[in-house]
């Protein structure tokens, strides 16, 4: 194996190895080229904008994320028309040397049917071959930072750094208040991917056109048939929700001019977007029904789109409506933001089902299902008014894991069946929960528990600030300073781990990259436990999954420095090459 030092030109002929491929430098020079293009964005040169993505779109360290990206991602193994799929470290090189814009030709889509929430439809799914991917998600670096930098301050789906608890944190700041608009336009557009102008996308994003109109023209395969696209965006394509974004960007700012004059805003028309979802405030059921909804209908006819008339409404807010899974409505004057009961009812039905399909499966591996389905919907749940809720649900848990046992041993009684699968555990006498045979420092057994959602702390969101550009320099330090909290909230109760996380300097000793709650994590052993390491602080160092699968899949050791130098490095070993990965140095 061999690596070697590149910068953003093409690709050099030197034979190299996936896995010698310096990452942290990678990311450095498209990080600079993306902050480049945010410059030349703010500043409206838009010559200097296409040149800059030219270099990003021809560059090694362009093409070799944009193939990491394709196949780490959960779809890296579904392939496209021409079933192929790239599995191994020299399938991933051949195709970062082998992404080229000339020659290049986009291939149709395979086309699959998915239900929707509600059961009874079905949604579209494209599934684009694994070049096309890449390509997208090559172009999609030096197009996001254009998208993120000209968007919409209020838009917060498909959005770096941006999450539905932002926008559900700004329906609260656009409606609490005593003074606040009363009515709501409740808008969703009818078939947003699917019905997109290709001539308008192509005449307003700022792109490669031809590249752009390869993938809008190059249809789909369905039943063996190829049918063509004469609308809309590759549905299941990467680039698809920025594209839709940008679509749909220019909305806020058009009603802000009409209706925000200085700092007075008698109608007090608010949007508050999300993906192809959106509310939108006004003062007077009228105002909404005659001026707002046709200049938004106007808005959407440029571009092809139109309301769904049925899910399109107004609403007054003590009638309340349903947005992102939450029920928003006030209660005598105070605004209460809580779980929708469509979708309490919802997840209450995927538990049973988890747990009725489980009938004959060990108790840890009961646990190990339902834990993240529990973590998962809590976390959503947890920033809006939810006790209450949390509570019923898990005391509907408790029920059903109640019937389950007893189902395992009819002819035994409650007290032995109490005894067998239930624990206290401090203060708490009917925990779910077995031993796992592993055995803790202080000489206990450990013990595998569901999760506590009762339990959940409610806390409220800190939402992002509306101008923050994640590609920007200037809000880099603002960026990282939220993902570390949310990292420490993530390993809140565990000392170990977070004193771990800090002596790295909060990033991934391979790629050089900011661990967060997002980016997910793995625990590596320096000395590994077949060879007589231990669960210790001093031999544990904490990596990306993905990092540390190439870690292992090489069969390398990780050697962890002393904490002197501020920065936890790793030194990769095998045989007689050797890499490291060092802040701001190139790979020898």
């Amino acid at each position: 194996m061999t690596a070697q030092t590149f910068g953003t030109g093409a690709s050099s002929d030197r034979t190299m190895h996936w896995h010698g491929i310096n990452w942290a430098q990678c990311y450095r020079e498209v990080r600079r080229l993306q902050a480049r293009i945010v410059k030349a964005t703010q500043a409206g040169n838009h010559g200097k904008v296409k040149a800059l993505q030219w270099l990003l779109t021809h560059s090694f360290s362009g093409k070799a994320l944009a193939v990491k990206r394709v196949t780490e991602n959960q779809g890296r193994r579904t392939p496209g028309v021409d079933g192929i799929t790239w599995s191994t470290p020299k399938s991933k090189l051949a195709a970062v040397l082998s992404l080229k814009r000339r020659g290049y030709r986009p291939r149709p889509l395979r086309r699959i049917y998915i239900p929707k929430a509600n059961g009874t439809k079905t949604r579209p799914l494209g599934i684009p071959c694994m070049v096309d991917r890449a390509q997208q998600a090559l172009y999609l670096l030096a197009l996001e930072p254009v998208a993120e930098t000209t968007a919409d301050p209020n838009s917060y789906g498909f959005r770096s750094a941006r999450s539905t608890a932002d926008a559900i944190e700004q329906c609260f700041r656009a409606l609490a208040r005593d003074s606040s608009a009363s009515w709501i336009l409740e808008a969703d557009i009818r078939s947003c991917f699917d019905e997109i102008s290709h001539d308008w996308l192509i005449a307003h994003i700022p792109m490669d056109k031809a590249i752009l109109r390869g993938w809008l023209k190059a249809g789909y395969l369905h039943n063996q048939i190829l049918h063509s696209t004469e609308a809309g965006t590759p549905q299941g394509g990467i680039i698809s929700p920025t594209l839709m974004n940008m679509t749909l960007d220019g909305l806020e700012r058009m009603l802000r001019a009409k209706y925000c004059s200085g700092r007075t805003h008698p109608l007090k028309v608010n949007i508050v977007r999300y993906a192809d979802d959106f509310v939108i405030t006004g003062v007077t059921r009228e105002a909404l029904t005659d001026v707002v909804r046709p200049m938004v209908e106007r808005f959407l006819a440029e571009r092809g789109l139109s309301l769904s008339p049925e899910k399109t409404r107004i609403t007054h807010i003590d009638d309340g409506f349903e947005f992102l899974g939450m029920n928003v409505r006030k209660y005598g004057g105070k605004l209460l933001i809580k779980p929708a009961r469509a979708n309490v009812q919802r997840f209450l039905r995927k538990l049973r089902q988890t747990v009725k399909v489980s009938a004959s499966v060990r108790q840890d591996q009961l646990i190990r299902k339902l834990n993240p389905l529990l973590r998962g919907w809590a976390n959503y749940y947890r920033h809006v008014v939810s006790k209450h809720i949390f509570q019923a649900v898990g005391h509907a848990v408790w029920q059903c894991l109640w019937n389950w046992a007893r189902r395992r041993h009819p002819n035994k009684g409650a007290g032995w069946v109490r005894r067998k699968y239930f624990r206290t555990v401090g203060a708490q006498h009917w925990v779910f929960g077995t031993e796992t045979g592993t055995t803790l420092s202080s000489g206990e057994p450990e013990l595998l528990k569901l999760y506590d959602i009762a339990g959940t702390p409610i806390r409220r969101h800190r939402k992002l600030k509306a101008t923050a550009n994640p590609f920007d320099p200037q809000w880099e330090r603002y960026f990282e300073d939220r993902l570390g909290l949310a990292m420490l909230d993530s390993l809140k109760g565990r000392k170990q781990l977070i004193r771990l996380w800090l002596d790295q300097a909060r990033s991934c000793p391979v790629c050089q990259q900011m661990i967060t709650k997002s980016s997910g994590w793995s625990l590596c052993h320096v000395i590994r436990k077949i060879d007589g390491g231990k669960d210790t602080p001093g031999n544990l160092v904490m990596l990306h999954s993905e990092c540390r699968r190439n870690v292992r899949a090489l069969g390398l050791s990780v050697v962890k420095p002393a904490r002197s130098d501020g920065l936890c490095k790793a030194r990769a070993e095998c045989g007689e090459t050797r890499m490291l990965r060092s802040k701001g140095a190139a790979a020898p």
